[in-house]
């Protein structure tokens, strides 16, 4: 059950679409500075539990997300969009209303049934298109008449997990707490096609620009994956998952697309027509913390140096200015 007792204590921040990496980080670091629980949601949010922060300075939690506000925007230049509400998925409904270039919403307990009856269903924090569109399809347009269903009705329409999360959210529920972490463990990139695929070349060469995309991303984060996931979604809306245990945790290229590859290779494609694909790096941890096998192969250690240089290419002139030979020609 969510927490009701008289406080607004989590707060959702959203950063301004676009913002680079390190800015992200140094926004971080200021909202370490009013709170140490804090939840990096990459790339452009964060939640912060304000609950221990509220005795230490003893002032109001609007206080001290305006406070958050006002030293991102004079350190950084970088202002933000805040949600201050009881739980976690409230805050995130608030922070999404606030205007684009600032402010903040708070929603006290007393005020939750206020605030979400008037919003439409895809307002509404974890509820995505799909189940926004099938909520309206029968008749269910805003918050209020969502919350006002029988939660078996909800999972009727949404399915068992979905049906009752999203009950749950159109009441002010939410469970979750906010852990504290600095990135995430996973980190996740997807392709949907224009139309259904079933060129074999096609996907492979998507796949490994997902890949290459993905390595990146860790890379610049200094994390590495002990994992990797690869996730095929097919036209007619079924969706085959498989994930990989890395032989030693990594962030290059080469080893990411060898494990995506077995993965493709264990789905035993025939002539399936794919409408998208995803492909998740799990179980992250810091670079430094991972160790790595020492080699003497003297062509890695040089493919190594070519991806460092790659990367600096791509930070320089924008993602996909350097890469793999097979992605340039085929986007020439």
């Amino acid at each position: 059950m969510a927490r009701t007792d008289g406080v607004a204590s989590v707060m959702h921040v959203r950063v301004p679409a676009g913002l680079a990496e390190p800015a992200y980080r140094e926004v971080l670091e200021v909202l370490a500075e009013i709170s140490p629980v804090v939840q990096a949601l990459p790339p452009g949010a964060a939640v912060v539990e304000l609950r221990g922060a509220l005795r230490y300075f003893g002032v109001p939690a609007a206080r001290l997300c305006e406070r958050a506000r006002v030293r991102s925007l004079a350190r950084l230049s970088v202002d933000l969009r805040i949600g201050l509400a009881p739980t976690w998925a409230l805050a995130a409904t608030a922070s999404a209303r606030t205007p684009e270039h600032g402010g903040l919403i708070t929603v006290e307990p007393d005020q939750v049934g206020d605030f979400l009856a008037p919003l439409p269903v895809d307002a509404l924090h974890g509820i995505g298109p799909v189940q926004a569109n099938a909520l309206t399809d029968y008749g269910i347009h805003s918050v209020g008449m969502l919350a006002a269903l029988p939660p078996a009705t909800i999972q009727r329409v949404l399915g068992g997990r979905a049906g009752r999360m999203a009950a749950d959210r159109a009441r002010g529920i939410d469970p979750r707490p906010v852990t504290p972490r600095s990135l995430p463990m996973s980190a996740a990139v997807r392709h949907r096609f224009e139309r259904q695929e079933m060129d074999g070349a096609t996907v492979r060469a998507r796949l490994l620009d997902l890949v290459v995309r993905l390595a990146a991303t860790l890379r610049s984060r200094e994390q590495v994956a002990r994992g990797l996931t690869l996730q095929l979604d097919f036209a007619a809306g079924a969706r085959w998952t498989k994930t990989l245990r890395l032989p030693e945790s990594s962030a290059h290229d080469e080893d990411l697309r060898a494990a995506a590859y077995r993965l493709m290779d264990r789905a035993g494609l025939q002539r399936g027509r794919l409408a998208g694909l995803l492909v998740r790096a799990e179980d992250l941890v810091a670079a430094g913390a991972s160790a790595e096998q020492i080699t003497f192969d003297h062509s890695r250690e040089m493919r190594l140096r070519a991806e460092q240089a790659v990367d600096r290419a791509n930070q320089r002139f924008g993602h996909g200015s350097v890469g793999p030979a097979a992605l340039l020609h085929k986007a020439a």
